[in-house]
């Protein structure tokens, strides 16, 4: 028997709420599965589980606020089944009658023990909702529960059911939301904590991105507008790819060792409207193209200001990226996110005078700034790293 647990969501997180269950006892359920909706500071977070087997009890009723590490529900982990029979070799018979083999038994899978189930009551009379509907009554501040029932397979309610019940009765007020005053509590928490306990060391180096640019501009002129790329998605390449150069910037301190990742997971800082900040992971940014990027960051920022984040996307970054320049900013002293031990600024990309070659030129300049835990790394390691990154985004073909 596995244990699903509230899981941490970041440093700043210390209970949620469980506001949605998306399973009932006795649904199967494999590792990816989104079983259930957490509401932290952040927002609505969808959480995963990462072991497959069949629901067995729901522990936490939904609108419940619990400590993290609290056991939510208890999952039968499923066993790899036994071989079948090795079948025998068919034997001559007196006759070409096949006769039906009546004794032999059809194998039947026995059935689990019953174990004893702690059932929400309004979880047996939910109604199947698509996440595409969910979301859409999220953004229209619609009851889904109004909805007797859906269009879809087996009663289930689809976006056009929300959106023709919403358009024929007024909207009521949402249940749950984004809650901006208890984010940036949460945020301001986290830094207070991150300044008291990381000593720091802070780092910055102008990198020119005449050739970058002008790379992008013909990339971009072969491509429809969806396509193109912006800067910031050279910016999160060079960083990502600098860190296979010094792979201490890019890891976890946790009760007094440092743990390298092997993976490079960037946690790319995303801006919500109205206010508040929230950093999920583009994972394995390293090893994907400038398009594949491109779009990882587009869906990213898109399903942050929709809140329709995973608990994974918050869980894993290894690192943190912030580009403020589009806020204006020519540049960023960042506040490492603990456990991480290292976060990169890109500020506001402005045309400056450049020795090149020995004259002086008018160039795209962007100044790149690190801060650092210094339990782990030193300023030498520091701008070894700045510099490649400045390497990087003058060799834009390589990225």
């Amino acid at each position: 028997m596995s244990e699903f647990k509230m899981p941490a969501l970041g440093a700043d997180m210390e209970s949620g709420t469980l506001v949605e269950w998306l399973v009932k006892p006795g649904d199967h359920v494999k590792s990816g599965d989104v079983i259930a909706v957490v509401e932290t500071q952040k927002g609505a977070i969808e959480v995963e589980v990462f072991q497959q087997g069949v629901v067995s009890n729901i522990l936490v009723p939904i609108g419940e606020r619990v400590p993290v590490g609290t056991v939510l529900a208890q999952i039968a982990v499923a066993e790899r089944a036994a071989p079948p029979p090795a079948v025998q070799p068919a034997v001559a018979v007196p006759t070409p009658t096949v006769q039906p083999i009546a004794a032999a038994p059809t194998p039947v899978t026995p059935a689990l023990k019953p174990t004893p189930q702690v059932v929400v009551a309004p979880l047996a009379q939910r109604l199947k909702v698509t996440p595409a509907a969910r979301r859409r009554a999220a953004t229209l501040g619609f009851d889904v529960a109004t909805i007797a029932r859906g269009t879809g397979v087996e009663g289930s309610i689809r976006l056009a059911d929300v959106e023709a019940a919403a358009s024929a009765s007024p909207p009521t007020p949402a249940k749950r939301g984004l809650d901006l005053a208890e984010m940036r509590r949460a945020i301001a928490a986290a830094m207070s904590r991150s300044k008291r306990e990381i000593p720091h060391y802070y780092l910055t180096e102008t990198a020119d991105l005449d050739a970058a640019l002008s790379w992008m501009e013909r990339y971009n002129a072969e491509k429809p507008p969806v396509e193109r790329l912006l800067p910031a998605v050279l910016f999160l390449k060079a960083a990502a790819l600098a860190l296979r150069e010094q792979p201490r910037l890019n890891g976890a301190y946790e009760n007094g060792v440092f743990a390298p990742s092997e993976s490079i997971h960037v946690g790319w800082a995303i801006s919500l409207r109205g206010g508040g900040l929230i950093a999920p992971a583009i994972r394995d940014a390293d090893k994907k193209s400038l398009a594949e990027l491109m779009a990882a960051m587009r869906d990213l920022v898109e399903r942050a200001r929709r809140g329709n984040l995973r608990s994974s996307e918050l869980t894993s970054p290894t690192v943190t990226v912030t580009n403020v320049g589009e806020r204006g900013a020519e540049s960023v002293t960042g506040i490492i996110y603990p456990p991480q031990v290292s976060i990169i600024g890109f500020g506001r990309v402005v045309a400056r005078p450049w020795v090149v070659n020995g004259r002086i030129e008018s160039r795209p300049l962007v100044t790149v700034s690190l801060a650092a835990d210094h339990r782990v790394t030193d300023g030498h390691i520091g701008g070894l790293y700045l510099a490649a990154i400045a390497r990087l985004l003058q060799e834009p073909e390589t990225l």
